[in-house]
């Protein structure tokens, strides 16, 4: 981005370059809920290799989707979620993405 600032000293105006920061908060979460049907083994077996967790982690979010009925698994950009939405989709597993609220 460029910024044009008026030097104080009569000099005309001075173009310069400003670093512009950008929201790096996620803006969705990836969500899986509780089922009768999938197993402990397979939604912590789907974490870890779709999700990238590991087996600590992919066990707590499945214990938490156990007793809560749905888990945000992983925060990022939709397009980022997606495509792990799927996946999980695929393996028989419910999962949508929602908004992140902060």
């Amino acid at each position: 981005m460029i910024a044009y600032q008026k030097d104080t000293n009569t000099h005309p105006l001075q173009e310069e370059d400003i670093d512009l920061l950008t929201d790096l908060t996620p803006t969705s979460q990836l969500i899986v809920w509780n089922d009768d049907v999938n197993t402990f083994d397979w939604v912590i077996t789907t974490l870890i290799e779709i999700c990238g967790h590991t087996q600590e982690q992919a066990e707590q979010c499945a214990y938490l989707i156990h007793f809560k009925g749905k888990y945000a698994v992983k925060k990022g950009e939709f397009d980022q979620l997606k495509p792990l939405c799927d996946a999980i989709l695929d393996r028989g597993i419910n999962a949508t993405i929602e908004a992140y609220a902060a």
